[in-house]
């Protein structure tokens, strides 16, 4: 148990007025046990309780899973033809509110409440995504290497820019080429566009081949020992037009402005809004269509993200996504993006690939 971290936990539980919770998301359990397993459809999770000046911790799962001896104060097993609601409603105490975290199925929850165990039942995700929002000394080392390895990897991508290679061809090869450099693989399905797909922010790679003239983008990131990384830069395979290069420009403007602005006690919504101003003011503002960024960690997707409905500061040991864009649908587009690191008197930029306008020859 990594006690530094349970202590944050239950002291955010303690400041929503809870005394006991569940966690079933496995990568938070994880955090907190060090103990891993993908449970998949069967039940899987971590209760919490104050008792007294202590934590209570039972880690409940399936004798299928690989041993959790030693990762909870006590270990709780059951087979397929066993309850496991019944296990974990005879654990809660039901004259106090219990808290859940999000990735509690319905399908275990509304059992566990009709049980009469937890009368009161409230989502209580914030204690540990708090936590997990400021990176330790070890989580900031690793985040780094993550993004060391995915600069390398992006290196490794613009060499496979060549005329008639396909998008899937691509993203195929990545996950080898991310093992070959040191990280365990992918931290999310890529995003590698040419052409006009560019202009989808979500595009998923296809047969597309590449032509001469193209632009090109990679959004990749992989994994180093749990830690996610992720990073987006866009290509060009024959000399930008005027518009293009504008465009380019006005999005790299916006990404930078942003990374100026991260220090503690700036709002996330104030960083959104610096890189917003600049496409705005470029008259491209619709074609910025999502937020500016978003936290990450043992996720590449974790809660807090960087927008304007997001008006909490900033703190030190928080990494999260700096990403503006710009996309014209049926033309092309342009994204750029970064991972920063907040430190103690502004922040640490996590990717070192050069925003410089890129020509490949194709």
């Amino acid at each position: 148990m990594h006690e530094a971290r349970l202590d944050r936990v239950m002291s955010n539980l303690q400041a929503m007025g809870l005394k006991q919770a569940l966690i079933c998301d496995p990568l938070s359990v994880w955090y907190l046990t060090g103990y891993y397993t993908e449970p998949m459809e069967r039940f899987f999770a971590l209760y919490l309780a104050q008792d007294g000046d202590r934590t209570r911790s039972t880690l409940f799962a399936n004798k299928l899973f690989p041993s959790a001896v030693g990762a909870a104060d006590s270990l709780v097993t059951f087979t397929d033809t066993d309850d496991p609601i019944a296990l974990v409603a005879s654990a809660c105490n039901p004259s106090l509110p219990l808290g859940i975290d999000k990735t509690l199925s319905a399908r275990w929850l509304i059992p566990l409440m009709e049980t009469g165990s937890c009368p009161d039942v409230r989502l209580a995700s914030t204690a540990v995504d708090d936590a997990r929002s400021i990176k330790g000394a070890d989580e900031r080392r690793l985040m780094r290497t993550a993004s060391q390895l995915n600069d390398a990897g992006m290196e490794w991508l613009a060499r496979q820019i060549t005329e008639g290679v396909s998008e899937l061809e691509i993203a195929e090869r990545l996950p080898n080429a991310y093992r070959d450099l040191g990280a365990s693989g992918n931290s999310f399905a890529p995003i590698i566009s040419f052409g006009p797909h560019i202009a989808d922010p979500h595009h998923e790679p296809d047969e597309t081949a590449l032509q001469r003239g193209d632009m090109v983008l990679f959004d990749v990131g992989c994994k180093y020992e749990w830690y996610c990384a992720d990073m987006t830069r866009t290509f060009f395979t024959a000399a930008p037009t005027t518009r293009q290069l504008e465009v380019y420009n006005t999005v790299r403007r916006a990404n930078e402005a942003a990374e100026a602005m991260v220090r503690p006690g700036v709002l996330f919504s104030e960083i959104d809004r610096a890189a917003r101003s600049v496409i705005e003011e470029a008259g491209y503002g619709p074609h910025f269509t999502h937020r500016l960024g978003h936290q990450i960690g043992l996720s590449v997707h974790e809660p807090g993200d960087v927008s304007a409905a997001h008006n909490e500061p900033v703190r030190p040991g928080q990494c999260f996504s700096i990403e503006p864009g710009i996309y014209l649908p049926g033309e092309f587009g342009v994204r750029i993006e970064d991972l920063v690191l907040v430190t103690p008197d502004g922040c640490e930029v996590l990717n070192h690939y050069t925003h410089e306008p890129l020509v490949i020859e194709v």
